[in-house]
């Protein structure tokens, strides 16, 4: 059969998810690949177990509390190929987060358990948003006192129950923070209640770890800590999984909806 639309014989047809793709071939693409960047960044700096191939990454960070360990496919192959492999080369004996960009199938008898399908949001640089008024401090982290202070008000105000009480370098290690990832912190006074990071990868800014104490909320403090974040890189993209509770906050800073993911938590 013959069509003027079908291709020559033989002829590859792009994906969209070859590893010799650039990144920014779709705006998905970059944004599941700045996603396997900030997987692997912390865990890489500070000397912890990490891989990252053109199938998957994933960084393990701690042994409590599956936020600090991130594995996210970087291509469409079957999810339980990547979950063998991360038993393979990751410690098996530690929760981490599944974040896939793609539906999957029930891996719950692989023992994980789903946490839901929360949403991809993206905000596009010279986007014009209203602006943002909040009567906190907001500043950029570049002391370890003020990284201690990011990390506490995240374990206290997203909250982390596994990582409670608070113990310094649960989370963020001295090596943090580099050249592609900061953190910022509101401060009412002397007081740190609430933060954000940005980690910039492949042109797109990924924007994680929002938290805020009760005592911030309904002060600006949410929408004020991301848009430090956001706008850390304002010539690129800037992209974030959202929580239902971060959801409006994102939409007032004009973030849009781009598609559906699937996260699982191993417990």
């Amino acid at each position: 059969m013959s069509s003027s639309i079908l291709p020559p014989e033989g002829e590859h047809l792009a994906t969209g998810w070859e590893p010799d793709l650039p990144a920014d071939d779709s705006l998905v693409r970059q944004a599941v690949l700045a996603h396997a960047s900030w997987a692997v960044a912390a865990a890489r700096r500070a000397d912890r177990p990490w891989y990252d191939d053109a199938t998957w990454s994933g960084g393990i960070l701690g042994d409590r509390g599956p936020i600090t360990n991130w594995i996210i496919p970087k291509q469409p192959v079957p999810t339980q190929d990547v979950i063998a492999a991360v038993d393979r080369e990751l410690p098996r004996d530690v929760p981490y987060l599944f974040v896939s960009p793609w539906p999957t199938p029930d891996l719950t008898p692989y023992g994980l358990a789903l946490a839901g399908h929360p949403p991809l949001m993206m905000h596009f640089p010279n986007t014009p948003t209203a602006p943002l008024t909040t009567t906190l401090e907001i500043r950029q982290v570049t002391t370890p006192e003020e990284l201690a202070d990011a990390e506490q008000v995240l374990v206290n105000g997203y909250p982390l129950p596994e990582l409670q009480p608070y113990h310094q370098g649960d989370l963020y290690s001295p090596t943090f923070l580099a050249g592609d990832t900061a953190a910022w912190v509101a401060y009412d006074g002397p007081t740190p209640v609430a933060t954000s990071v940005a980690h910039h990868a492949h042109g797109m800014t990924v924007v994680e770890n929002v938290a805020a104490l009760p005592q911030a909320r309904g002060r600006g403090a949410g929408a004020a800590i991301t848009w430090a974040a956001t706008t850390h890189h304002l010539t690129h993209p800037a992209t974030l999984i959202a929580s239902d509770a971060g959801q409006p906050i994102y939409q007032r800073l004009d973030y849009v909806r781009l598609e559906r993911w699937t996260v699982w938590v191993r417990p």
